[in-house]
């Protein structure tokens, strides 16, 4: 099975199930000598596990993280990291009902008819539980960036919106409710929301912005591996993201050069940064940002038509336990995949000019 590695220095190759024995990742190109900060990384993980409050699936894990190789007395040795995350309370009769029912908009159909055969506990593969290897190449990849801050949070859920720029949020609240929103009154009414749309045995989709400061002029490279680009690859490889923007993004389409270009200051920067910290796939030591779109989960606990394995209509119900909205748990998952791009780059970065 191909595509299960990301990167080109720094390298994440992930495996594993949702219902198997573990899921786990081997980390290559991390230099050697880095002090490893271990409670930092199940910080990281603490913040994406399952069963964490009341609006996220009841599935109870503690996603502690093994490592096997790679790290020696606290520090990285330049060798393969070899991580397991294990599944401690996988309950797969839970998904016998769909043993040979593909759920609708799912992965299910796509992976059958691609391999011939599919896990279905629990999505096996196409599982967001695979993510969990993610947040911890991520933690490992945010300590090799000690000067540059990567920012998550929770812009909206549904129809409900944070009606104010990132810069005039404070950031270092998002943690500080269930639904990582940064601004109390906006994410009080998520919550609400999103309990009802649990109630309801249905699911809703969000998005999720990301602030990166202190990134340097210089990173990325000018063709097909811009900055941008594979923040975007990152970023739609996550499950159930549909969408990606950084900086003026769509609204930029509706927008005449005279009003987008932004305008330089003495010291290089720009004064409005419509450019979202990168121009010409490079980054401009301005503030990247960018914004991520997730679908509803597909498993709602609602009677729906679909077809079986033998092509045949059937109705089916979701059962176990899912998120009503993705978008609370998905802030780590984006900051790491943010933080990998960028450890990648900044190495990658090293070999691009003689001095």
């Amino acid at each position: 099975m191909s595509g299960n590695t990301f990167g080109t220095i720094y390298k994440l190759t992930t495996f594993g199930e949702s219902h198997g024995e573990a899921i786990g990742g081997v980390i290559d190109g991390c230099p050697a000598g880095l002090e490893v900060d271990f409670e930092a990384i199940q910080h990281e993980l603490d913040r994406r596990r399952p069963g964490q409050s009341a609006i996220v699936t009841q599935r109870k894990e503690s996603d502690t993280v093994q490592f096997l190789s790679g790290i020696f007395e606290a520090k990285t040795t330049g060798t393969p990291i070899g991580f397991i995350i294990p599944n401690e309370d996988h309950k797969s009769a839970d998904y016998n009902h769909i043993k040979d029912v593909y759920r609708p908009s799912h992965a299910d159909y796509t992976y059958d008819k691609k391999y011939g055969i599919r896990d279905y506990r629990g999505g096996g593969r196409s599982s967001a539980r695979e993510t969990a290897c993610r947040v911890v190449a991520g933690a490992i990849a945010k300590q090799l960036l000690p000067d540059i801050s990567i920012n998550a949070f929770v812009s909206s859920v549904g129809d409900i919106f944070i009606d104010k720029p990132y810069q005039a949020l404070d950031l270092s609240v998002t943690d500080s409710n269930d639904v990582r929103c940064p601004d109390s009154a906006t994410a009080e009414k998520m919550e609400t929301y999103i309990k009802e749309i649990r109630k309801a045995g249905d699911t809703v989709g969000g998005t999720i912005t990301c602030v990166i400061k202190g990134v340097p002029a210089g990173w990325g490279e000018p063709v097909f591996d811009k900055l941008h680009a594979e923040l975007g690859k990152a970023m739609l490889s996550i499950n159930a993201v549909k969408g990606f923007e950084f900086g003026s993004g769509f609204c930029g389409s509706r927008m005449k050069g005279s009003e987008h270009n932004d305008l330089f200051n003495s010291d290089g920067t720009t004064k409005s940064n419509l450019s979202g910290g990168i121009q010409g796939g490079i980054s401009n030591g301005m503030d990247i940002y960018f914004r991520v779109a997730f679908k509803p989960v597909a498993t709602i606990i609602q009677q729906q038509k679909t077809i079986n394995n033998a092509a045949e209509e059937v109705i089916m119900k979701g059962r176990g336990r899912h998120d009503a909205c993705v978008v609370p748990r998905a802030v780590p998952i984006v900051e790491a995949m943010a933080a990998i791009v960028l450890a990648d780059f900044q190495l990658r970065n090293k070999s691009a000019k003689y001095i």
